[in-house]
């Protein structure tokens, strides 16, 4: 997309109804949060690095070392 493109598109924009240009800001939001924001753990997401950090404390993880040995284990 062009500056031009984009400045006829605002221009466009600009004729909407009062709904569809709060629902364009919405998206926009959204996108600029996705792309440009901090991303916030929901509950679910948070539990789960919870359950990771905990398996990493109890040892249930494999170290890179760990992993590099099995690898280069079936590799020979």
């Amino acid at each position: 997309m062009t500056k031009q493109d984009l400045e006829i598109l605002l221009e466009r924009i600009a004729t909407w109804p009062t709904e569809a240009q709060e629902e364009l800001m919405q998206s926009i939001a959204s996108i600029e949060e996705k792309h440009l924001g901090v991303y916030r753990l929901n509950e679910e997401e948070r539990a789960a690095v919870r359950r990771g950090l905990q398996e990493v404390r109890e040892g249930k993880i494999a170290t890179d070392e760990e992993v590099a040995a099995v690898f280069n284990r079936y590799r020979s």
